[in-house]
Parts: C-alpha cells; structure tokens; sequence
C-alpha cells in the first residue's frame, strides 16, 4: 500500500477518534475482567483545558488505554464540577453586563440563569479532552449538581447531622468580599504584601498620658472593645484596671490582661477587636466583650464607621491615618511586609467575619483516613506526600461546609421559627414537616411554615463523594456498579488539592463504604514556564493546549508533554519538547514508509539479519519488562524514555539499518514478516502513548476488522531475554561506531571498505559489524605495522590501516598533540591516586573511577606511541 509521504495529524486525529467512539472502544459494564478504574478530577464546568489539564489528563489516558490493552476492562468516569464560587461570579457578572443585580431576582430567577449558562458553556472542556485523545467512557458523564448527584450529597448532609457530625455554629469565619461568601481554611492563600505599621495613641481616661498601640489595620478601630497587656508586664503595671479612650470613635473601653500577649512583640499593648480577628476573637469570648462589627459583607464600613460609613476599608485606611495624625492620635507610620489571607478563588483580601455557619467534625473521621496512608493501603506517588498529608490531618480543623451562594446544593435545614435552634434537617420538606411538627409538638405546622436555609454546600462537600457516587453508590449502596468499580484503581491529581480532595475522600470512603476510595493516589507536578513561574492567564505565559495540537499534533504534545514530567515535579514547559514530540512521530512514519517500499522477496535470511533479528527480540523483551517496572512506580516519564529509546535508537538506528537491504536488492519476506511482528508490537507499547499515530499506521499494515482495532489489542507480555547477547551487540554497536568515527574524523567516504586488525579471536555479531561499517577483512588476532588509526572497546583493540589519501605527517602532528594531552591528564590522576588523604578519605567508588580513569589513559598512551612508531 502506498502511504502518503508526510503524517498529517489534522485528518487523522478526528478520523480515529470518531471510530473509537461509533464502536463503543471506551464504554464499559461490568464483566468477568478484572476492573480497572478511574474517576477524573472533575474540571470547574467553567473552565477551558489549560496545560495542568492537559498533563494530567494525558497521564490518566496513558494509565486507562494501557490498563484496557492488558486485560483489564478500563473504566474512566468523566465530569465536570458545578464549582459554586466560579460559576456564580460568572454568572453575576454576565447578569450586570445586562443590567441585572443578583439581588434583584429570586432564587429561581437566578438558577434558572445559572442553568442556561450552565447549558452553553458547560461541556466546552469535555469536548476539547477528546481532542487530545481522553478514552472516557463518555456515556457515564456526570455533573455534580445532577440530581441524582445531588440527592447524594443532600443524603450524607442528613446522615452526618443525624450522626451528630454536622453542627451548626456562631464562628469566626473567612469572607470573601467579592464573592459574597465564606471560605474554609484550606481556600485561603496567604501572600506577602508591602503595607503600613501604624502606632497609635490610646488616651488613658482622665489623663493626659497614652499607650502607644500597633496595626496595619486603623480601619478596625470602629470595632475595639478593649486593649490587653499581659500581667506580667511591669510598664503597664499602674494602668491595670484603668480604661482607655479608642482614637476618632472616642468610646471608652477596658484595659484587660491576659498572658496571650507577647512582652516582647511590639508595643505589648494589643488592641481587641473581636469581631475582625480570629485570635481577638477568642480573647473576647474569654473576657465577655462586646462584638461590634463594623464592616459590611461587601468590605466597606458600616454604620459603626461613623462618617466613613460606605466607604472601601483599603480606601479609608489612609483617610483614617490621615485624620488621626491631624489630631496628633498618630505617634508614627512604618514600612511593614507582612502576610495577608487572601481568596484562592478570587484573589480578594479575606475579612475576619463573625457569622452562624455549618460545620463538620473532621477528627472522628480523620484518624482512620490518616492511617490507611501511612500503612500504605492507599500509596502515593511520590511518596514524599505523605508526611504533607500527615501534618494536615493530625492539625486538623472543623470543616466550614456553608457558603453564601445560591449556585450548589441548598443545604437541608428548615426553619420553623425564631430561636436559633428552631430547625430541622431532613432530605425533602415533607420530610422535614413531620420532624417539626414532632419536635414542636404543633400539628397544625404546614410546609408553609417552614423555609429553608439560604446557604448552599462548599463545591468540594459534593466531590468528597465523587468516586462513589458516579457510581450511584450513596442512593443504591449494593448495586453492581459500585460493588464492580469501586475501589478505583489509581487516582491523578496535584498536590494542590490533597486537602480539599484526596484527603476528604478518603474520609467519604472510610465512612460510608468502609473502603479505601483509590488503591493508588499519583500527584502530577505544576507546568511552569523556563523562568520557574507557575503558568497562568494573568501572567500571559500559558500557551493554548488547543493551538499546541493544531501545531504539534495530539500526539507529539503528549509525549512533549510526558518526557519532562517525572512524577511529583514540575514540568518546565518548553515548546521545544513538542518539537521533539512531533519529530518522533515523524521518525515513526518514515520508519513504516522505509520498510513498506522495501520489495519482500522469497529468499533465505543472511547472517546479518540472524543476529539483528534474535538480538532485537531479546532487546524487546528486556525494555517490555522495564517499561513494566517503571509504570508500577508511576515513574511514567522514564517509561516513556525507555520506548522512545527503543524506537528511535534500538530499532530504526540499529536494527532496520542492519536488515535494510543493499540498494536495488530486495528484502527476504522472512525478515520482513518478522519485522513487521516486531514493529506491531511497538505499536501497541507506543500506543497509550500516541494512540492516533500508532491507530493510523496499525490499521495501515493490514486490513483489520473492528474486533481488531489497535485500542483493544492486547499488549505483549514481557519474555525472557538474554542479557549476553544484548551486552553483546552493544559491543558490536561500540565497534561499529568506532570504525565510523575513524572515517568521519579523517573526512573518508563511508563507501569506502575498511580491513581491520585485532586483538579477538572473534566477534559476535560479525556479520552486523561487516554490513554496517562497511568491513572487508577483519584478521583475528593479528596486529598490523601499517601505519593505523586505533582505538579500544573494552579489552578489544580495533586497528584500521590508514587511508593511502591520508596526509601521515598530519596524523602524525595529530597524534603527538594527543598523546601530549594524555601525559598531562595522567599526571594529575596519578597525583591525586598518591595522595595518601585523598585515597583513604574518598569513598571506594570516587576512588575506584580514578583509577580507572588512570588504567583508561596508560592504554590509550601505549596505543598512541605504537602508532606513532608506525608512522
């Protein structure tokens, strides 16, 4: 069959994809097969395929395509993730370019928006997954604000209040001011910022004197209720019991001590406001003080803020500092960096923010979830993860699980009255009617009376669930599914999310399947730019995944991708590797084109052919086995090294170059049987790799039926090999190289025939070393007086008769400066070998390279001089 001269990925890639899926390759149901499974990572059904995206949506294909060619029957669940915080801006701001306040519409209203905005945008990520080849099994798509998903979630809310794990609490919690809402500790990134130290002047009442008090934050005054010293601070020690007047607000309020005060920090005296800060927070409860509250959920001032009321707390900071030194309340200002709690989400600077919020206990169900890590029940990949993980759960926090947000699932919790405890949790509000009228005693209640809480679940209270419920698992706990699929097999993903995620699922899977969730968890690293710098669209340095495949193809973006991604590392991006990506699917093809316009012809096998043939067989065996180890340590880059190796070297330079027939002559069937055995076996190792290249010249070789597709052929199991004969035509390789480099450095054709002296009574892989560099006589055991260029493999010394075109008086020049170099490289080795210190204090093995690196050059010398004679 005649191929086209260049691969075109653009016509191939939709071509096979559209196959795959029209015979159901990736769709699978529970059978005898051992189950291979992976859930992805659901993406923000906002989002777009960035290149964290594309890396680790590669690995899980790699991992899903090879796991289907080995037997397994491969599940890999795809979704997309409501993403509460995300979408709800989105869609705010979408609202307001038309003239729309969120707070002008009803809770419907707004769903309704979310939904059609939902609806259009929501699957853009999952169609470009399939451009770069994700097998998923399309048909088992889930969102997590499905119903059936969301009925769920809404299940396990009721059981862990019902369970005593899920309270309702008056907390300090994390607002974020742009999206309206509070955040757990986890989503809160604190980041270094240039501000100001203000020393301020407190007024002792009835006196003229005053304490001088830091903060960065003067805004804050308007919520002061008390200053605390510690009691064992003897500068303060005459104003215990007094009272001080707050700068501008003019309130007066109490001194108070409390050992929490550090002596040494600053001024010692500490201004509380505890409605702004978690740890005055905590102090005011301890000491009774009054809450006042004095910024507004949008970070402006309230009414507390007196005649700055409306105004930005960034933009008041300096209006204030201003004001105060005016009034000479101000004793001075500093330059100050210190860290500051912002939004993950929207970058927005976090406000300390006293409100009744939704909580879970997490010790109960983190202890049994830390230990089934560290036992190694569930491994990760790199390992080094563990002692992260580690630390975060024996530190463990309540989880916040209410946000401020209409877009999620709508916490279950109905309201039948005023007092604070006046609620019900239950599934539905017919539920929820029967609990109250219960509880309240009051038959009269109806579902009228009851309204529901307004607060929707935190996004990640819905994905904690995810590996069992895309398999229906929390409604129909015995089903086949989940009792085929789950435990998943291996779970992708980045470090970032190992709390939010990784470590919350494991709880889930404890908890409500007494299982771990995933047998292996493998962390991707982030892909930074050459500059280390974390790629981002703020930044501008992130390249469009979607335009690096029209360029590259599908296939050479993920081996690019793949061959600087070693597991837990950054991958450095450089668009050279796609380059690299895309050369290797060329040196495929051309290697296919080569042997298709080879004429096959019904003749025996020559010697050459012999030795390449059994020699590669072991070759292939050996890196088969390898590649095996290397994936069993998640170690997916260097297995790819070990292919990319045996293909472009092991096989197209070595082996197709010594079975290439001379020119105008045929090649024996035989050999071409055999190699297009061995070149189908490549195939199927390559192709989770580059599943398109590998599909396309697969069904090339022959025709093949839909039962035959390379995507469900099953992949060679690793045989014996023998390790002799590879070491062996290494040594061939070696000699090969040395003749070739004799003709490349003395500028000689190679067709022109070389005859060779040496030392062996006989080389293996003779016949390979004749054809490939080109030998005509090679005398065994012999030396020659000839004037020669030599050179050493190991033991064996190669000397080749100079070319009667060679200038001698130049080779001789050429070889005196080489030998000269060679005495002087001797006599430093052969220094540091007699220094007495060195060779007791290095390790053996420094040692042992020296002395090598000594023996190395005395031989090379003895070569050198010898030919020297001859010249």
């Amino acid at each position: 069959m005649q191929i086209s001269e260049k691969y075109n990925p653009q016509d191939t890639e939709p071509k096979w994809y559209k196959y795959w899926l029209d015979n159901n390759y990736f769709h699978s149901v529970p059978n005898e097969k051992p189950p291979y499974t992976i859930v992805i990572p659901p993406p923000n059904v906002t989002g777009i395929l960035h290149m964290g995206h594309m890396l680790n949506n590669t690995i899980q294909d790699v991992l899903v395509r090879r796991a289907r060619m080995q037997g397994f029957n491969a599940c890999w669940v795809p979704g997309t993730d409501h993403a509460s915080i995300a979408t709800e801006a989105k869609v705010v701001a979408k609202l307001k370019s038309e003239g729309i306040n969120k707070s002008d519409l009803t809770r419907e209203e707004f769903l309704k928006h979310a939904w059609e905005w939902t609806d259009k945008y929501g699957g853009t990520i999952l169609e470009q997954l399939k451009k770069l080849g994700c097998s998923c099994d399309w048909d088992r798509t889930r969102f997590t604000l499905e119903d059936k998903m969301s009925q769920q979630v809404i299940k396990i809310f009721v059981d862990l209040y019902n369970k005593g794990v899920i309270y309702r609490g008056y907390r300090m919690v994390n607002w974020d001011p742009e999206a309206k809402t509070n955040i757990s500790d986890e989503e809160v990134v604190f980041k270094e910022q240039n501000g100001k130290l203000y020393f301020l002047k407190y007024k002792i009442e009835g006196t003229e004197e005053f304490m001088s008090v830091a903060t960065t934050r003067p805004e804050t005054i308007f919520g002061d209720t008390a200053i605390c010293i510690n009691p064992n601070d003897e500068r303060y020690a005459h104003l215990k019991g007094k009272n001080v007047i707050v700068p501008i607000v003019n309130r007066v309020i109490p001194i108070i001590e409390d050992e929490y005060v550090d002596i040494e920090f600053g001024t010692g005296a500490l201004k509380i406001t505890p409605a702004h800060d978690i740890n005055d927070y905590e102090i005011g409860k301890k000491h009774q003080l009054k809450m006042i509250d004095a910024l507004d959920d949008d970070g402006n001032l309230n009414e507390h803020g007196m005649h700055y009321a409306g105004k930005n707390r960034f933009v008041v900071r300096k209006q204030i500092a201003k004001e105060l030194e005016e009034n000479n309340l101000l004793l001075k200002a500093e330059d100050y960096v210190n860290k500051v709690g912002t939004s993950e989400r929207t970058g927005a600077v976090i406000e300390p923010k006293v409100s009744v919020q939704w909580f879970l206990k997490m010790s109960e169900l983190g202890k049994p979830a830390l230990d089934v890590v560290m036992d190694d029940e569930v491994k990760f990949y790199p390992e080094k993860f563990k002692n992260t993980y580690k630390h975060w759960m024996e530190n463990i926090r309540d989880w916040n699980i209410s946000r401020q947000l209409w877009w999620g699932q709508q916490i279950p919790a109905f309201f039948y009255g005023t007092e604070e405890n006046d609620f019900v949790v239950a599934e539905t509000i017919e539920e929820a009617l029967e609990i109250a009228k219960q509880k309240t005693n009051n038959q009269q209640l109806t579902t009228d009376d009851l309204k529901q809480d307004q607060d929707a679940l935190d996004t990640w209270f819905s994905s904690w669930l995810w590996p069992m419920s895309v398999f229906d698992g929390i409604n129909n706990p015995d089903n086949d599914e989940i009792n085929y699929y789950y435990p998943t097999t291996d779970l992708v993903t980045g470090p970032d999310i190992i709390f939010f995620w990784v470590a919350r699922m494991v709880m889930a899977g404890l908890e409500y399947r007494k299982e771990i969730p995933f047998k292996n968890v493998y962390f991707t690293g982030i892909v930074r730019d050459k500059q280390r710098r974390k790629m981002s669209k703020q930044l501008g340095n992130s390249p469009d995944p979607l335009e690096l495949i029209a360029q590259y193809g599908a296939d050479g973006v993920r081996v690019g991708s793949l061959l600087s991604s070693a597991a837990g590392n950054d991958l450095l991006f450089d668009e050279e590797l796609m380059v690299q990506g895309r050369n290797f699917m060329t040196k495929i093809w051309n290697a296919f084109r080569l042997m298709q316009n080879w004429t096959k012809e019904d003749k025996p096998m020559i010697a050459s052919d012999t030795e390449a043939i059994e020699w590669f067989g072991h070759q292939l065996n050996k890196t088969i086995i390898e590649i095996d180890q290397q994936f069993e340590k998640f170690r997916i880059s260097d297995a790819l090294h070990l292919l990319y190796k045996l293909i472009w070297d092991d096989f197209c330079g070595w082996y197709l170059e010594a079975i290439k027939p001379n020119y105008g002559e045929g090649v024996s069937k035989a050999v071409y049987d055999q190699t297009i055995i061995f070149f189908e076996e490549l195939m199927k190792i390559l192709h989770p790799f580059m599943p398109f290249l590998s599909e396309e010249l697969w069904q090339l070789i022959s025709e093949r039926g839909v039962e035959d597709a390379l995507v469900i052929a099953q992949q060679k199991k690793g045989d014996a090999f023998d390790e002799v004969k590879i070491k062996n035509f290494e040594t061939a390789k070696e000699l090969i190289s040395g003749i070739r480099n004799y003709r490349q450095t003395k500028g000689i054709s190679p067709r022109e025939v070389a005859e060779v002296y040496t030392n062996a009574t006989q080389f293996e892989n003779e016949a390979v070393i004749r054809k490939l560099a080109n030998v005509s006589e090679i005398h065994f055991g012999q030396k020659t007086d000839k004037p020669s260029f030599t050179f050493l493999v190991g033991s064996t010394e190669v000397s080749i008769p100079l070319s009667e075109n060679l200038d001698l008086e130049e080779e001789k020049k050429k070889t005196e400066e080489e030998v000269k170099y060679l005495k002087g490289f001797l006599i430093s080795v052969d220094k540091k070998l007699s220094n007495e210190k060195f060779v007791a204090n290095a390790k053996p093995e420094v040692v042992e390279i020296e002395r090598k690196k000594q023996k190395d050059a005395q031989d090379k010398i003895a070569i050198l001089e010898e030919k020297l004679k001859s010249l």
